[in-house]
């Protein structure tokens, strides 16, 4: 009798490490990734980087499962101007008007899900800006070490709302839109 429990539980022991899976967590490169912004105004439009401070996917079985990325919004940087000009919205943009990096240094995204389309993963979880925290959804191609995608922001979900058509009346040409796409290459 003994003899059988013993390889009773020996086989449920091999049984729950056969489907037991392990879950690997992906460090992101942070000086090889990149984060590229981009921002319009009825006039023209302003583009530049922010870099990850900290990132990385947790894969099971090779699959995606989930995610934390952290921004250090302390480096937005204005790639299209120079001099004065490029100063002045860089202060602008790091000012409370916009991103108030003083007190919020950094911007969050962490996975809730993942679905998986051929090569392309539907991503959705919660992104956190100045303080405020609002759910998205976005498509990201991944293969053996780099994840890339393209999203679209609307800034006034996150109390970002300086120059917003959709607050403030009588702008004219100084009207700023809501939405900015950043382009997103991550290597790991």
């Amino acid at each position: 009798m003994n003899v059988l429990k013993g390889a009773l539980a020996t086989t449920v022991i091999l049984a729950l490490v056969a489907f037991t899976s392990s879950i690997e967590k992906k460090k992101v490169n942070i000086k090889e990734s990149t984060i590229q912004w981009t921002g319009e105004k009825l006039t023209g439009s302003h583009e530049g980087t922010i870099e990850l401070s900290d990132g990385y996917f947790l894969m099971e079985d090779g699959e995606l499962v989930g995610g934390e990325f952290t921004a250090d919004m302390t480096t937005i940087d204005v790639t299209d101007l120079e001099g004065d000009s490029r100063q002045k919205l860089m202060g602008h943009l790091k000012s409370d008007d916009f991103f108030g990096v003083e007190n919020y240094k950094t911007a969050k995204f962490v996975i809730n899900t993942v679905a998986k389309k051929g090569d392309i993963y539907g991503i959705s979880g919660d992104l956190t800006i100045k303080g405020e925290t609002n759910p998205i959804a976005f498509d990201m191609k991944m293969n053996e070490n780099t994840a890339t995608t393209n999203l679209t922001i609307d800034r006034t979900k996150y109390n970002v709302r300086y120059g917003s058509g959709s607050f403030f009346d009588n702008l004219g040409d100084n009207t700023i839109y809501d939405e900015f796409d950043l382009a997103i290459n991550l290597k790991f």
